[in-house]
């Protein structure tokens, strides 16, 4: 989706939208916990000035795409990393800043980046604790990524997806993987689809005012 079109078309889906915010209506304690202190938690992390002033020094270096994510998709990443403290983290589309941080929220873990498929090595007998999955120009690829690292996955999994919205494929796309056999419960942030693997939780599929 052009970026100009998306900034036209911000206020009257937060509009739509405006009945999901801020967790109104969720009565599961986990996706309540989730929404109101990971989602929408305005903690400034020490570590965000430093991640900006990072990927600041690298920007000259970089492609357009390095810095086209927005700067609350970035932040939002590296608090779902700190929640979820994945060993492994796969980060699977272009290039772009979100990778310093994936990296910054979990340092230690092993972190794989593929911008195509043939870059996609995993570990032999390695699960994929997180998934950011961004290259919503190519469904094809985040499909066939998807259905390679759900094949990895471990109850506590985290699996996020960039743009399920943004295009009539890419809706089509979520609606298969949030139906997929191993998905559990899912949040639609419009920008971002977030996934979880627990299936002793009940199934159920939320909407986020993001």
């Amino acid at each position: 989706m052009n970026r100009m079109l998306l900034a036209l078309k911000r206020p009257f889906i937060w509009l739509y939208r405006f009945r999901h915010r801020c967790g109104y209506g969720v009565h599961s304690p986990f996706a309540f916990n989730l929404i109101t202190h990971v989602i929408y938690e305005t903690t400034p992390y020490y570590k965000y000035k430093e991640l900006a002033s990072e990927q600041k020094r690298l920007t000259p270096q970089k492609d357009r795409a390095w810095g086209d994510e927005s700067l609350k998709v970035k932040r939002l990443l590296f608090r779902l990393v700190n929640y979820a403290q994945p060993a492994t983290i796969v980060d699977a589309g272009m290039q772009a800043a979100s990778s310093l941080y994936l990296k910054a929220a979990k340092e230690g873990a092993d972190y794989t980046a593929a911008t195509d498929l043939s870059e996609l090595f995993l570990e032999s007998g390695a699960s994929v604790d997180f998934l950011y999955l961004h290259d919503y120009r190519r469904p094809e690829f985040v499909e066939e990524v998807f259905r390679i690292c759900a094949d990895r996955t471990a109850q506590t999994s985290v699996f996020v997806i960039e743009g399920i919205r943004y295009t009539s494929r890419m809706r089509a796309v979520w609606r298969r993987i949030s139906r997929h056999e191993k998905a559990g419960i899912t949040f639609d942030l419009y920008d971002l689809g977030i996934i979880f693997f627990d299936k002793t939780r009940i199934k159920q599929d939320y909407i986020v005012n993001f």
